[in-house]
């Protein structure tokens, strides 16, 4: 295992904190499908939701809009959770290459 990724220098490993799944941008739009179209509805059968799906997704191309993301937390809380991220991939690297 350790020696595969010097074998493969194109490969790049990009770990997510624990918690920052908001950051992973498909689980943000499987997220938006199911509040706004899924848990919506009724269906009465597994095909009507199977083509919910691809409506909803159509529509939303329609009426695509750009997302504004915006912070509620002050740049020193920002930094704090950042800082104590930083604290916990590096106990994480520790106990894993123990």
């Amino acid at each position: 295992m350790k020696a595969w990724p010097a074998e493969n220098p194109h490969v790049h490993f990009h770990f997510t904190p624990v918690g920052s799944s908001r950051l992973n941008q498909i689980e943000i739009w499987f997220g938006i499908i199911a509040r706004q179209s899924i848990r919506r509805g009724t269906f009465a059968s597994v095909n009507v939701l199977v083509k919910q799906i691809p409506d909803y997704i159509n529509s939303w191309k329609r009426n695509a809009k750009p997302v504004t993301r915006t912070a509620s937390a002050s740049a020193s809380e920002i930094l704090t959770k950042v800082r104590l991220v930083q604290t916990s991939v590096k106990k994480l690297v520790n106990n894993n290459s123990k």
